[in-house]
């Protein structure tokens, strides 16, 4: 008997949680999980490591494992219940400057407590995939998605606020990775 590879885990997992409630999530992470592919040049050995936690990012919001109200929390001690490989986990748990959100909410201590962050380059490049994708699965750019999220949420909203909070950081994610991206391809040249 064969063991299913991360990905082969991953997107069934991702699948049962997000397409059947949430299906405009699913279509998410789907484009999320794209994304990831397309810059799995510069990941090396971890690309798949990436794949897998960005079609996993959102399961959070799942009906079923709302616990706390903040996704990344919820998805993460999910992840790790079913036994998800760690690095996974701690991506889930720290995607898309996460931190900040979960200041806001007063969870950062117990966030942090539970799950350490994963290396900065895996971290920008969750980011990037997540902040270059619409809620539609489609490409974009960072600041139409941070001006879509705090449109959708309202600029008051906590949401709102925290996006406009992490916006400087979500471009210098976007930067580091592009950089990568375009050294990448003049030593490919």
């Amino acid at each position: 008997m064969t063991t299913a590879t991360l990905t082969e885990w991953a997107y069934p997992l991702a699948e049962s949680l997000l397409a059947g409630s949430l299906p405009r999530r699913w279509k998410h992470s789907l484009g999320v999980a794209e994304r990831a592919r397309a810059i799995a040049a510069i990941l090396g050995p971890d690309a798949e490591l990436l794949e897998a936690a960005a079609v996993l990012h959102d399961v959070g919001y799942s009906p079923d494992l709302a616990k706390t109200g903040f996704h990344p929390l919820d998805g993460a001690r999910h992840l790790r219940s079913v036994g998800a490989d760690e690095r996974v986990v701690r991506l889930v748990a720290h995607h898309s400057c996460a931190w900040m959100e979960a200041d806001a909410r007063g969870l950062r201590d117990e966030l942090e407590g539970e799950f350490p962050r994963e290396r900065e380059h895996l971290a920008d490049a969750l980011c990037f995939c997540d902040m270059n994708t619409t809620p539609d699965g489609t490409p974009t750019n960072p600041l139409d998605r941070i001006n879509e999220i705090t449109g959708r949420y309202g600029p008051d909203s906590l949401i709102g606020k925290f996006i406009r909070r992490a916006e400087p950081e979500i471009l210098m994610c976007s930067v580091r990775v592009l950089t990568r991206l375009s050294a990448e391809k003049a030593a490919a040249s």
